[in-house]
């Protein structure tokens, strides 16, 4: 059996560097074999390149292979990867680099939730991030401004909305008419509230009726529930079923299995990053990672993920993979279903939250 070695690697990200340096071989003192060098090197890093902003506490640096050899010799540096929202239903991207399937194409990365206040196409735009966890959803607004460049969404992380509704009691005849007169700590971010309000809509719920309250952020949403706000609370796994674990609450509903499949999630970087033979090898990794998180048991996929949730209990972490799974969440391949995108537009315009369509090719490739 082979063995296999690793080394962690510490780099520090450049944009620019000067180097030089002498060679001289062994004819001088009659060793025509013998070559002795002198090299130095200057490296810099100007304002523009610093990833402003972004909490450094929350990258995550992953060992490379010691005995892999570079195939893209000009990506010296760990992918930089930056997600919207940090929850297990990215497992398929999570599980690339903490499943190993990065290092196995010679690759690491750099994890960074994004930080109140950043635009994740600036981000992009400025060459401070490779690869986003977004949503097709995200370029609409911008477009519909005439905001451009934006980043390329070029692989579908799941095709279900991820949210689930949890209870203070257990219902196991949950109807969504419950809802209407009842207060609910909802999360008011654009796509996960359009998509809540069509799901309600969609089984017979009237929005105006249900009391949407507005608590923050998804940790905040959580607490504020734990202290006793609202009949429902409206969250992602593992924050759900934490609650359940806890005896906090009980899930009684799943809004992905409300409604029909979409384009919910994806990845996305820049046009210019596409065309590099780093992006190739990262669809590759990701592809088998999708693969892998898409059929491997939820408690092994936990397993692998736990480091990047601390705070969350192993049961917490499978029972939600495990609820993914059997949602049908991570199906399909990787390319953007051009139906589900179509079906993304349809959420979008029936909840007034876009001013026209657009096309797929403005958004996504259409093929890798």
């Amino acid at each position: 059996m082979e063995r296999r070695q690793n080394r962690g690697l510490g780099l520090t990200r450049i944009d620019r560097s000067v180097s030089g340096g002498i060679s001289i071989q062994g004819r001088l003192w009659k060793r025509p074999t013998d070559n002795i060098g002198v090299a130095a090197a200057r490296n810099y890093l100007s304002g523009d390149d610093r990833f402003a902003g972004v909490d450094h506490g929350s990258l995550l640096r992953v060992a490379c292979p010691a005995r892999a050899a570079p195939r893209d010799t000009l990506r010296l540096m760990p992918l930089r990867i930056m997600v919207s929202r940090h929850s297990v239903f990215y497992s398929p991207l999570i599980a690339t680099i903490a499943g190993g399937f990065l290092e196995r194409h010679g690759m690491a990365a750099e994890y960074a939730i994004l930080a109140a206040g950043q635009r994740s196409s600036a981000l992009i735009g400025a060459g401070a991030v490779d690869i986003m966890q977004s949503a097709v959803s995200s370029n609409w607004k911008p477009m519909e401004q005439g905001e451009s460049p934006l980043p390329v969404h070029f692989a579908q992380i799941n095709q279900r909305d991820g949210f689930f509704l949890v209870a203070r009691e257990p219902d196991a005849a949950f109807e969504w008419n419950k809802l209407a007169g009842q207060a609910l700590v909802a999360d008011h971010a654009a796509q996960p509230l359009v998509m809540l309000k069509y799901a309600a809509r969609s089984n017979g719920v009237e929005w105006a009726r249900v009391e949407a309250i507005d608590a923050g952020a998804p940790e905040e949403m959580a607490r504020a529930f734990r202290q006793g706000r609202g009949a429902y609370v409206h969250l992602q796994s593992p924050a759900a079923h934490q609650l359940e674990s806890d005896g906090a609450g009980h899930v009684v509903a799943s809004v992905g299995a409300a409604m029909p499949p979409v384009a919910f999630s994806s990845l996305c970087c820049s046009r210019a990053f596409a065309r590099t033979e780093t992006f190739g090898r990262f669809v590759e990794a990701y592809g088998e990672a999708r693969e892998w998180v898409r059929t491997a048991p939820a408690v092994e996929v936990a397993r692998a993920e736990a480091d990047f949730f601390a705070g969350y209990s192993m049961d917490a972490l499978a029972a939600g993979i495990g609820r993914y799974q059997a949602l049908g969440c991570w199906e399909g391949g990787v390319d953007i279903p051009r139906n589900l995108y179509e079906q993304a537009l349809n959420v979008f315009q029936t909840e007034g939250g876009i001013g026209r369509r657009h096309a797929y090719e403005e958004v996504c490739m259409s093929a890798l």
